[in-house]
């Protein structure tokens, strides 16, 4: 009975990817050797832009009318830039996708491998970019180092440059620059991509938790980056992070749900500190009082500094953030500061001064691939 319970456990333990039971001793005595998945995320910045240098614009998601496209290519024009268009940004596939699968990896490879492309903006979000993975190999994204731009759906990719390497940042798309690209979320992308770091002041928030840390900035939009736990795509398997969360549209228990496979799979015990983002639209059937409220009772035995209230997301204010870079945040009670440890020109940043043209959520969720 003894050795099949033995058997029983190995069993359960290797099929979940933990370890082995090895059997040792005269008595029998069950040692178990749990397998250390963590990686180091040692990320390298990409150089900054300069006039005239090619910027491709892609369709690694949802599919992005041209029209769209081309207004967006307009703005990044303006901006001294040369825009490039990807090959099958025109491609739809079964009728939301931004192209077959194949396409879509084509062409980001397409904007990887040419070496005259010095950054990739996404178009837009929506769903897609988890059938990438398995089609890129890291050494392929990490061989040419070029800035990639997007949230949302996009988290999948910021999963992968960090993992293979690469500093990425996490902010407006192309379906916000064809708006003008004048508002101040897209102005500061704008400033990143040419080398003026912000160092951010946040608000007091009542569901903060006070402390100071240092770790590798890493996550992005919650629901697309649960999933891909123990991928090539998953850079919360790092060690001393910094955890970026936000979400739209959904539920407060599939908030929960999604990071509690984080919490389960050992992500939280790895974090130094926490950035709660925007949660906007998300449910409220629990009698929490807030998204933050809840998770701020999740994370608050282990003991960490957490930031709610960082405008990044699908809010109308998304402020860039650089994935993959190390990071300080310092939470105090009269508010709280993110700051980049990268080369550029440092300047503040208060979030609270920042604002955008309203839109109304039913279209952020509809961008979002949340709504029809």
């Amino acid at each position: 009975m003894r050795l099949m319970k033995t058997w029983m456990m190995a069993t359960i333990l290797s099929c979940c990817g933990l370890g082995a039971l090895t059997s040792c001793s005269d008595d029998d005595e069950t040692i178990i050797v749990v397998k250390d998945k963590t990686v180091e995320l040692r990320c390298v910045k990409p150089d900054y832009l300069k006039p005239g240098d090619k910027v491709a614009l892609i369709s690694p998601s949802y599919y992005t009318p041209m029209e769209t496209v081309e207004d967006a290519a307009n703005v990044v024009r303006s901006w001294g830039l040369e825009p490039v268009i990807g090959p099958n940004v025109d491609k739809v596939a079964y009728g939301r996708l931004g192209g077959t699968p194949a396409e879509r990896a084509s062409d980001l490879r397409w904007a990887i491998n040419d070496p005259s492309i010095k950054a990739i903006i996404c178009n837009r979000g929506g769903y897609g970019t988890i059938q990438l993975i398995d089609l890129l190999t890291l050494s392929e994204l990490v061989a040419s180092k070029k800035w990639l731009v997007g949230f949302s759906d996009i988290s999948t990719l910021h999963g992968l440059m960090n993992r293979a390497g690469v500093m990425s940042i996490h902010g407006p798309m192309s379906t916000f620059l064809a708006k003008g690209g004048r508002d101040e979320n897209c102005m500061m992308m704008r400033d990143l991509l040419f080398g003026y770091v912000p160092r951010y002041v946040v608000p007091a928030h009542k569901e903060n938790v006070l402390g100071k840390a240092s770790g590798v900035l890493v996550g992005g939009n919650l629901c697309t980056i649960a999933p891909n736990h123990g991928t090539q795509a998953d850079a919360t398997s790092g060690k001393d992070l910094i955890l970026f969360v936000e979400e739209i549209g959904e539920t407060m228990r599939n908030v929960d749900r999604q990071m509690r496979i984080l919490k389960m799979n050992g992500v939280l015990d790895r974090c130094k500190g926490v950035i709660l983002g925007e949660f906007e639209g998300c449910g409220s059937e629990f009698t929490y009082e807030s998204i933050e409220a809840m998770l701020h009772k999740m994370l608050e035995p282990y003991n960490i500094p957490v930031l709610c209230g960082y405008p990044g997301g699908h809010g109308d204010v998304n402020l860039p953030l650089v994935l993959g870079a190390p990071v300080t945040i310092d939470v105090r009670a009269d508010g709280a500061t993110v700051q980049f440890d990268i080369e550029g020109v440092h300047q503040e940043v208060h979030t609270a001064s920042i604002a955008a043209a309203p839109t109304p959520l039913s279209a952020r969720m509809r961008m979002a691939g949340k709504r029809e």
